[in-house]
């Protein structure tokens, strides 16, 4: 009875009827026989005809759901076979077994099934690794395809989003881009032009400017005798980055031709909607390049994300000491506010690192105010080791050496944190300091990087100094004489500038030798710097067999390599790559080296040609235009190799990204 009723619908007129019987049952039995016998009949024949209804409706409902269920079927195959959405079948090993008409039509086969998936494109790789169902974009045959992939199933669901990407390219590509050009050394060079000349000059610059706005189609404004706005959108950056922004070749070598030395610095901001913040952004980039010593493209997105193109050249040397005179004031006052100066480089120091330590440790003295070098006994490669042994014959002096941990304890609110020769957090002997510390003062000669110490009261980098201790060593000449320079302390500053310019070889300025013969007036030993660069035969040796592993990659790039179960010092590695730049038909040299059970090292080295501090950028180092190094955590020195010939690589073809 209950399979009945599921089959077929309980009608209400059926039950009626029912109750209908029973009514005339009742009427027959209550001596009411004819009226009795006359409503059965009456109600049997009602109840045979709603039977008969309610069969052909039955019958016909079973019929609807038939037809229905048919199309619902033929819909579904229709669906599966003729819809614009692509499917493909795996099995285990990423091989096709089935794909539907609309996805072999897309694909460049004549057969696909027994085809690996991979084949298609490897982009699929990245996509099977998921476990889950996940989504992904892939491009391949000149479209874009959302696909779905379903692990479970072995399935890959294809949905062609081809326009909606060239929508949103179109979109992208038409927002807006604001870029701020300045004029580097503008003020300097029309310092002492008469006014037909400065014409002369000003008429080749806004011509030059002009000329790049109208090829690329860009709105370009002078706001004032060294700055331009220009307005463009970003399907021209674009453009612009493919021809790695011939601008700055363009106004160099223009001005060169009437003898004019000009180079030009842009800060471009890009990637948000909103005007203020693309102008915030452009002038953010503009600081940027011009802490990286000018003649360069930095452009810059919301998100912090940084690229860098340009800066083949050295920074020009300021000829004037008004800023160093200014700062060197700044900082006698900030040295006088504080009850002690904590002087701290970056780990492993070298030379100019200790070097410049001492003489800001000295400025400290000439205040009356008591100075620390912050340095660790465990880090120190032979040189400095051999000058620490020469300090420690100076008691007065070499008490003033302190560690990280005693730092840490004799900190004050009032301290103050000197940071020399490094302007980035992760470099320094002890971050715990600069996080502990109130005032922070930083000093460098390094180009300025996208990482660097926050929340710093005075900042004194300029990248055409030849090294951090020819700045210390110009700014003691504008503090107060109380003390004098010792001779220890003048040797030491002028090892860290004998260091840094390869013996005046390298970004050697007037004002490089200026503050080497303010030294040697102060007594700096010249014989004792030579004593304390002395290497031993070990090391010579050491030398020797990475130079045997050299290898050229491209025209004039040297890489060589150490040992990958052998330790070496980043002094050693940057000998090495010094050794190799000397050699015929090498303009750039790469050296790598294990300095640690779980740390690769490289330096690098250029004539100028190839822009090595871009390279080491990329592996998240710095340094220089012809000088510069990075490290690696985790790596092999085959990983390492590899990981250096893509960065040289992308840095020839294009910008720097960090």
């Amino acid at each position: 009875m209950a399979s009945f009723f599921r089959k077929r619908p309980i009608r209400y007129p059926l039950v009626l009827f029912m109750l209908l019987g029973a009514v005339a049952a009742y009427l027959l039995l209550s001596n009411n026989l004819l009226v009795g016998l006359l409503f059965a009949l009456l109600v049997i024949g009602v109840s045979i005809y709603a039977w008969i209804l309610e069969q052909r409706v039955y019958e016909e409902t079973e019929r609807h759901i038939e037809t229905l269920s048919y199309r619902m079927k033929k819909v579904g195959e229709e669906a599966l076979l003729e819809m614009p959405i692509g499917i493909l079948l795996i099995n285990d090993q990423y091989v096709i077994e089935w794909a539907n008409p609309y996805m072999t039509q897309k694909l460049p086969f004549d057969t696909i099934i027994g085809e690996e998936l991979f084949s298609i494109s490897t982009d699929f790789k990245q996509l099977l690794k998921q476990e889950d169902s996940k989504e992904t974009v892939i491009s391949f045959d000149d479209n874009n395809y959302k696909v779905l992939y379903k692990a479970e199933e072995k399935l890959l669901y294809f949905f062609d989003i081809t326009e909606q990407v060239e929508m949103e390219s179109l979109y992208y590509g038409d927002r807006t881009v604001i870029g701020v050009l300045f004029i580097d050394n503008y003020d300097e060079i029309a310092q002492g032009m008469d006014d037909q000349t400065r014409g002369q000059l000003n008429s080749i610059v806004t011509s030059c400017v002009n000329d790049w706005g109208a090829k690329y189609g860009i709105y370009v404004k002078r706001i004032s005798s060294d700055r331009f706005l220009a307005v463009f959108n970003e399907s021209i950056l674009v453009e612009l980055e493919k021809n790695k922004f011939s601008i700055l070749d363009d106004i160099r070598e223009t001005t060169s031709k009437f003898g004019f030395s000009l180079t030009l610095s842009v800060g471009v901001g890009t990637g948000s909607i909103s005007l203020v913040e693309l102008g915030e952004l452009a002038q953010s980039s503009l600081d940027l390049v011009l802490g990286r010593g000018g003649d360069q493209v930095a452009i810059k997105h919301p998100s912090g994300k940084v690229k860098f193109y340009g800066g083949k050249t050295n920074p020009v040397e300021k000829r004037t000491r008004v800023r160093a005179r200014v700062i060197s004031h700044a900082l006698r006052d900030l040295i006088q506010d504080s009850d002690q100066v904590f002087v701290m480089g970056h780990r492993m120091p070298d030379m100019d690192a200790i070097g410049s330590a001492v003489g800001v440790r000295k400025m400290a003295e000439m205040n009356k105010v008591d100075g620390y070098v912050v340095i660790d006994f465990n880090e120190l490669d032979n040189s400095v080791t051999r000058l620490m042994d020469e300090i420690k014959e100076k008691p007065e002096l070499y008490d003033r050496f302190i560690s990280p941990e005693e730092a840490m304890n004799k900190m004050s609110d009032k301290t103050l944190l000197v940071v020399v020769d490094t302007h980035k957090p992760s470099l320094v002997i002890d971050e715990k300091l600069l996080q502990k510390a109130e005032k922070i003062v930083v000093i460098d000669h390094h180009r300025r990087g996208e990482e660097f110490i926050s929340n710093t009261m005075l900042v004194y980098m300029e990248p055409y100094a030849s090294s951090t201790s020819e700045l210390v060593t110009e700014l003691i000449e504008y503090q107060p004489k109380h003390q004098k320079i010792t001779s220890l302390e003048a040797t030491s500053m002028l090892a860290g500038i004998i260091v840094d310019t390869k013996s005046f070889t390298l970004r050697t300025g007037a004002r490089t030798f200026e503050a080497a013969s303010y030294l040697r007036t102060n007594g700096a030993d010249t014989v004792l710097v030579q004593r304390l660069l002395k290497e031993d035969i070990d090391t010579y040796i050491e030398r020797s067999k990475i130079v045997q592993t050299v290898e050229f990659f491209g025209e004039g790039i040297a890489i060589a390599h150490g040992a990958d179960n052998i330790a070496y010092s980043q002094v050693l590695l940057a000998q090495t790559a010094d050794i190799l730049l000397t050699m015929n038909n090498i303009t750039a040299s790469f050296v790598i080296g294990r300095k640690s059970d779980s740390k690769i090292g490289i330096s690098a080295r250029s004539l100028g040609d190839v822009n090595v501090q871009l390279v080491m950028e990329k592996l998240n180092g710095g340094g220089h235009l012809t000088n510069a190094a990075c490290q690696l955590e985790d790596k092999t020195i085959e990983e390492a190799t590899m990981l250096l010939k893509n960065a040289i690589t992308e840095t020839i073809e294009g910008g720097n990204a960090e």
